[in-house]
């Protein structure tokens, strides 16, 4: 199966730039230089976004959703929950939009 690409390119580079030439690629997490190659040269940019943020933030949602489900089976339990574990909740949530408005901040820069 052929690609259909059959023209190469090739340029000379210093020791000291294929050195951070390959350090970009390996940070890029593109396994081949082919493919680093390319998309540079095609669009000038390879943007690999640290998402461990927002990894986090779903830990946490999910955790919140988790407590906030409890509540609602104890509500419909006993008929009641207590202002206090609501209040916690709340808290919580206040705290998870806090950070949630820090990742957004970060990646609007992004586009800048």
């Amino acid at each position: 199966m052929s690609s259909g690409r059959t023209v190469q390119l090739h340029f000379r580079v210093t020791p000291e730039e294929a050195t951070e030439i390959r350090k970009r690629i390996d940070e890029s997490g593109i396994k081949r230089e082919a493919a680093y190659f390319r998309k540079m040269a095609l669009d000038g940019l390879i943007v690999k976004l640290d998402l461990s943020d927002v990894k986090e933030m779903i830990r946490l949602l999910r955790i919140n959703s988790n407590n906030l489900n409890q509540y609602a089976r104890k509500a419909n339990e006993c008929g009641s929950v207590y202002e206090k574990d609501i209040r916690e909740l709340q808290d919580q949530q206040k705290l998870l939009w806090v950070e949630m408005r820090k990742i957004l901040e970060n990646l609007s820069k992004l586009q800048q």
